[in-house]
């Protein structure tokens, strides 16, 4: 069994592309060319080229030593909070510009939750020189002023989402809109493993860079190329399925998704997708998704901006419903404890989106000599205002 996206573009019974006629054409284009774009060999050369001089990368493994003594296990963080941009978004949005441009496309349009995705487009836009479009919920502008500041400054427009619960799901509905109403000129850079095929295949392959890196630099450290878990937070789940994608169909790796509960799995104000999800279809794919008795989408919560998203991505969706992963919900409380935890044990400060999966060492136990990859998906720079008020540090 492969937990790889298969030709018609599925994870199992998960993905497809469910899409209005008028996007046909858009998808269309991307879908029958992206494979052949990503292997040429001038493409390869050029996304190696920036990944390394602009990017920063080869982002560090490191070996948490404080913190590993703390959990009596091995712990690795893969440092993506260390890419140029502060996350991993930007590995991704790198990717889809280069893609972009062989498409001949000159305006990009994009959504964002937290904000590092858009303001990886922006840069990516700034840097090739093409116009930007960043739509984003109210309440995320809100709340993630920096990064929004940050877009700005390189010189994209920035559009709020004022409908529905003002997040990440209905700024995603509104860069829909314009890309259908946009079709010739137009490339959307989904900012996550979600939309329709073959967004999620296209987003996990310029993501997997992260484990490849891990392969390398655990055969330096530990002699091995496999550790015994990799864990990493999922929303939509970009930086999970680049830390997964190499070991996908290597069983003897525990795959780890850390999703957020929010104020609690039965408050109603969640977004634990596995737990509280039924099979429908969001943005194009067909995934896990919360949604009432009738179909109508549950507005998620999460106290951090990159994990409010009501579905997950359809590589994740199938992760769970195989078994392959194992999937665990850690609430705000929990995750900003975590959050402080590491700051004061190793000195690095972590996005609320990567404390969740560090809230696990207090439930989950693991052997002694078991190594344990962490994606540290984002630095907390971010975050600081959401951290001042809740541990009221002022």
């Amino acid at each position: 069994m492969t937990y790889n996206i298969n030709d018609m573009g599925y994870y199992g019974e998960f993905g497809g592309a469910y899409i209005p006629e008028m996007l046909y054409p858009n998808v269309e284009e991307l879908r029958s060319r992206y494979i052949a774009i990503l292997e040429e060999p001038s493409f390869q050369q050029e996304f190696g080229q920036l990944l390394k001089e602009y990017v920063g990368r080869p982002t560090p493994l490191y070996f948490a030593k404080r913190f590993s003594e703390k959990y009596n296990t091995k712990i690795y963080l893969k440092r993506e909070d260390l890419c140029h941009t502060g996350a991993h978004k930007i590995n991704n949005t790198i990717g889809q510009i280069l893609m972009a441009k062989r498409l001949k496309k000159t305006r990009i349009i994009a959504e964002t939750g937290a904000g590092q995705h858009g303001v990886a487009t922006a840069t990516v836009c700034a840097l090739m020189g093409m116009e930007c479009i960043v739509y984003m919920g109210a309440i995320d502008i809100r709340r993630q002023a920096p990064n929004v500041a940050r877009m700005k400054m390189l010189g994209a427009r920035v559009i709020p989402a004022t409908s529905g619960s003002k997040t990440l799901k209905d700024a995603t509905n509104e860069a829909i809109r314009d890309w259908i109403n946009n079709p010739v000129d137009t490339h959307y850079i989904i900012g996550s493993v979600v939309g329709p095929h073959p967004y999620p295949d296209m987003v996990a392959r310029f993501q997997s860079v992260i484990s490849q890196e891990i392969k390398q630099q655990l055969l330096e450290k530990e002699g091995r190329e496999t550790p015994n878990y990799v864990v990493a937070c999922v929303g939509g789940g970009s930086n999970a399925a680049g830390a997964y994608y190499e070991y996908l169909d290597n069983t003897q790796v525990g795959l780890i998704a850390v999703e957020a509960a929010g104020k609690g799995i039965d408050t109603g104000e969640s977004a634990a997708t596995s737990v509280l999800g039924k099979i429908g279809i969001i943005h194009g794919s067909k995934t896990l998704l919360m949604q009432t008795s009738d179909g109508q989408i549950t507005e998620p919560y999460s106290i951090s901006a990159g994990l409010d998203y009501p579905g997950v991505g359809p590589m994740h969706a199938h992760l769970f419903a195989s078994g392959r992963g194992e999937f665990i919900s850690i609430t705000d409380d929990e995750a900003m404890l975590a959050g402080r935890e590491l700051s004061e044990l190793e000195g690095i400060i972590p996005a609320i989106e990567t404390s969740h999966a560090l809230a696990i060492f207090k439930q989950r136990s693991f052997k002694k000599e078991d190594v344990v990859v962490v994606n540290l998906s984002g630095r907390g720079d971010k975050d600081l205002a959401t951290y001042i008020d809740y541990f009221n540090l002022k």
